[in-house]
């Protein structure tokens, strides 16, 4: 991939995004059915795009919005609706119009106290805290909606859609959403039932629910907070703009921490980030350019972190490492918390997507754990994190969540904060950083090299290489040696993985198409080095162009 001249600098004012066209475009243009980018479209994380794109505009939300009312009533979901929102651009107008439709369909819905920006776990958080407290009656039962596009630049914005087990919905539930929804504009949104927002937010059905109090307020259940504020730890945290702004201060509070908030800054179009390396900006907390400033700060604390615009991601920074990779921090964390929690089940597994470092297979096996690798998408940990059948889910994007001390669901989405947490916990209890851990595992297993790269794709080899079979592939040697395995399924759950996964002795590499750009994504993995590293991406590109054809 190559690098941008402004990656890791400050970002310049000519590439700052206008909010104020940005929203007036939102309410302006009209999403033309026909185009399929402006068409509703449901990824991994919910339906995403711009409004200058005409791929993320009102008609977008009110329509997704009355698709989920109906979805709602099918399936005879009578609890409030928890709805949250972080601080780009285009979610303050994505929740007024939801608001429109939701008021308008006698949703109950508890927005935030004082108009609060809302994280992603916050709101998974409150749903099921909600629904343990009525589980006998299903009618009853809470879902959400989280508007967001993740820590995707400022130009984009985010819907996404959370059913009662608190987690992102699966392809069934989605693809009815979105194919109701793109029902609604071809029909130039007719059957979509409106109020205005004033009279939105005065109707009987809207509430305030304090979603900072309830979330902060339990963090004790999950981490060991009284080791972190013993410790005396120096902490510091970078909320990179977004939606847990505000949660920082009252953490620090409640539990005693000695925690500084490096930028309190909220500014809808990013200004005060430096660039991420294709020259845009991008609130990527796992990313090197885009964490140059709590980079440059290492050394005045003992640890520190960083989350993401809606707070689902984390980036760990630490005195021995610097800023470490996911896959880094994520085998460091899942060995020291299955070590550290005996009233999880003796059975919990460890859950990792297939594209994330085999190093987490050696420390699963080392701690005697099954494994559950699954397909790119948290959506596969939902079940386990809910049972307690899964101690921990991770995805190598820098996205986790974990169970409770007593082996209880803590959330079913992506918690940032918890992450970030837990490395002060980790530092705290063990008297080493995370990165000193990750160290330690390299000396018994190895130092693998990782890397993601991406190669131009048609949609149709796209739709070609989400449907491959092993048996398309003739390859018998990746790198140098014998091919030992050739995946299209998840191993832990047997589900597709919309492309494949080849191994061999001492690496591997994924390959998957994008949802939204002409490209396809290959992620490799060597413990041979980075020469070795480099002939399984060309390799891999090699195999996978062969198997088009």
């Amino acid at each position: 991939m190559k690098i941008s001249p402004l990656a890791g600098k400050p970002a310049p004012r000519s590439i700052l995004v206008d909010v104020d066209k940005l929203v007036r475009a939102y309410y302006d243009e009209i999403p033309d059915p026909s185009i399929p980018g402006e068409r509703v479209a449901f990824g991994t994380s919910g339906h995403r795009g711009s409004a200058f794109k005409r791929s993320f505009n009102e008609n977008h939300i009110l329509a997704i919005s009355q698709a989920i009312c109906d979805y709602r009533k099918q399936h005879q979901i009578g609890g409030p609706l928890f709805l949250g929102a972080d601080t780009h651009a285009l979610s303050k107008p994505a929740l007024a119009s939801s608001m429109e439709v939701l008021a308008a369909n006698g949703v109950d819905v508890m927005l935030s106290e004082n108009d609060e920006y809302t994280p992603t776990p916050v709101v998974s958080h409150a749903i099921l805290g909600y629904n343990r407290k009525n589980q006998k009656d299903m009618g009853k039962q809470a879902d959400g909606i989280v508007i967001t596009p993740s820590h995707n630049p400022p130009q984009e914005g985010g819907f996404k859609y959370d059913p009662p087990n608190g987690g992102p919905a699966d392809i069934n539930i989605t693809d009815w959403i979105q194919n109701r929804a793109n029902q609604y504009i071809e029909k130039k949104m007719a059957g979509v039932k409106r109020v205005d927002y004033e009279t939105a937010l005065r109707a009987p059905t809207t509430h305030r629910f304090p979603y900072l109090e309830n979330y902060v307020s339990d963090l004790g259940t999950v981490l060991d907070m009284e080791s972190i504020r013993a410790s005396g730890l120096r902490l510091g945290v970078d909320p990179l703009g977004g939606a847990g702004i505000h949660y920082w201060e009252p953490i620090a509070k409640r539990y005693g921490l000695d925690l500084t908030i490096v930028n309190k800054t909220i500014d809808p179009a990013f200004g005060f980030m430096t660039v991420d390396w294709d020259g845009q900006i991008r609130m990527d907390p796992s990313s090197p350019y885009a964490m140059q400033r709590l980079i440059g700060l290492k050394d005045r604390f003992d640890i520190a972190f960083a989350c993401d615009t809606d707070h689902d991601r984390h980036g760990i920074v630490t005195r021995s490492s610097g800023l470490l990779p996911p896959n880094h921090y994520l085998a460091a964390a899942i060995f020291y918390l299955f070590k550290h929690r005996p009233q999880w089940r003796k059975d919990a597994a460890v859950g990792k997507t297939l594209v994330s470092s085999q190093m987490i297979d050696h420390a699963a096996e080392k701690l005697g754990r099954k494994l559950m690798e699954v397909p790119v998408g948290f959506k596969w940990f939902v079940d386990g994190l809910l049972d307690g059948s899964l101690g921990f889910g991770g995805e190598e994007s820098a996205g986790a969540s974990f169970l409770r001390r007593d082996g209880t669901v803590w959330t079913t989405d992506k918690d940032g904060i918890i992450a970030a947490l837990l490395a002060a916990e980790i530092t705290a209890k063990m008297k080493k950083d995370p990165g000193e851990i990750y160290r330690d595992l390299t000396r018994e297993f190895g130092d693998p090299v990782y890397d993601r790269v991406e190669a131009a794709a048609s949609m149709e080899q796209k739709e070609k290489l989400k449907k491959l079979s092993p048996q398309q592939i003739h390859s018998k040697e990746l790198a140098g040696e014998k091919i030992e395995s050739i995946l299209t399924k998840a191993p832990g759950n047997g589900a597709p993985i919309g492309g494949l996964k080849v191994i061999a002795k001492s690496g591997w590499f994924a390959a998957r198409p994008s949802g939204t750009e002409d490209i396809y994504k290959i992620y490799a993995e060597s413990f041979n080095g980075k020469e070795h590293l480099r002939r399984i991406i060309d390799e891999a590109q090699s195999i996978v162009t062969a198997s088009l054809k």
